[in-house]
């Protein structure tokens, strides 16, 4: 917490202009994996003394996306959003960086994984994408979510093996679930096909923005918004493109590339220093292989394949952009093509 009491010590960031942090931890990313818990604590520990709240109410003004795991070159870090004033009265010539959040109504156990999950995180979406004065949905270059899976009581599970809705609260179907209501509600997938048995089932319905991770116990979803809008001012832009694989740099060329951003090898010292927040979402490719090679990151039984793929990721962006501080969330169901997923940048 060094680095932001430091800022917030300084007045270089008020803490009630926080809207949002997003960020990685040392622990290993399971369900047991209490790093996460244990910073977003610290977290509101040290916003909550300076905003004179209680933590729990921190919790509730600021949404927080920790990400544990951080395998090889990946840095520890935090990315701390904050916002300031309210919207241009008239739109400027070129588009800055808008963030809007928002949170989903209280799900339902039996509601995680179905068309339930999907329509209410699109309306969610949707309403938060309007709010940044937007020109469009192309505006919108990533939705970093946290899922809800919500905890289920002894009579909801007993009604579901006596022949009720079987229960998919569960992070696979969480993350499944609201990755394609994102797609749904920028125009990327039909909402006609978003059905309950599309969910891990029709892999060609992806959305090229999303990101999310889920967390046990969460009863509605969290949502982060980030878009270009001519209506905000600041220094920064987001762009994004989508990975086709785990080793796919010339995505991200192409990406910084639209952020002015462009080299023949790598990425000089100035120009990496212009880049702020990098977020990423793959997978170890469910199939098996990794351009027509076969990997082995499924069949490990010491290591999980989750921290075989953010390890692998994370050196691929890191010696792509020469930083380590890259956000790397792994297991994308429906986020972007099987193997792949979507890649954020942000960069003055």
């Amino acid at each position: 917490m060094s680095g932001l009491c430091e800022l917030l010590d300084h007045g270089e960031v008020r803490a009630d202009e926080i809207v949002a942090v997003l960020g990685k931890t040392e622990g290993n990313g399971g369900r047991n994996d209490f790093t996460r818990e244990l910073c977003q604590r610290s977290l509101c520990r040290v916003l909550a003394e300076r905003l004179r709240l209680d933590q729990d109410e921190v919790s509730r003004r600021v949404v927080f996306s920790l990400s544990g795991g951080t395998e090889g070159v990946v840095s520890p870090h935090l990315c701390v959003f904050a916002r300031t004033g309210e919207a241009l009265p008239a739109p400027r010539a070129d588009k800055r960086l808008a963030i809007g959040v928002g949170w989903t109504r209280p799900f339902s156990p039996q509601e995680i994984g179905r068309r339930a999950q999907i329509e209410e995180t699109a309306r969610v979406v949707r309403e938060v994408a309007a709010s940044l004065c937007v020109d469009g949905t192309g505006d919108v270059h990533l939705v970093q979510m946290k899922g809800a899976i919500p905890p289920a009581t002894f009579e909801q599970t007993r009604a579901a093996r006596r022949g009720g809705s079987p229960l998919r609260s569960d992070m696979v179907h969480s993350r499944a679930a609201s990755a394609i209501g994102v797609g749904v509600a920028l125009g990327e997938i039909d909402p006609a096909l978003a059905t309950d048995d599309a969910v891990c089932s029709s892999w060609d319905l992806h959305s090229s923005v999303a990101s999310v991770s889920a967390k046990p116990g969460l009863e509605r979803s969290e949502v982060m918004v980030f878009a270009n809008s001519r209506f905000w001012a600041g220094d920064l832009r987001i762009e994004h493109g989508v990975m086709r694989d785990i080793l796919d740099v010339d995505t991200v060329a192409q990406v910084l590339s639209r952020l002015g951003i462009e080299y023949s090898t790598r990425p000089s010292e100035e120009q990496v220093a212009r880049i702020v927040g990098v977020f990423a979402k793959a997978e170890a490719d469910p199939r098996g292989t990794v351009r027509g090679r076969r990997h082995v990151m499924l069949d490990d039984d010491d290591v999980s394949d989750t921290r075989w793929s953010r390890c692998a990721l994370g050196a691929v962006l890191a010696s792509a952009l020469g930083e380590t501080a890259v956000y790397v969330s792994t297991r994308a169901e429906h986020h972007g093509p099987l193997g792949g997923g979507p890649l954020a940048i942000i960069a003055r």
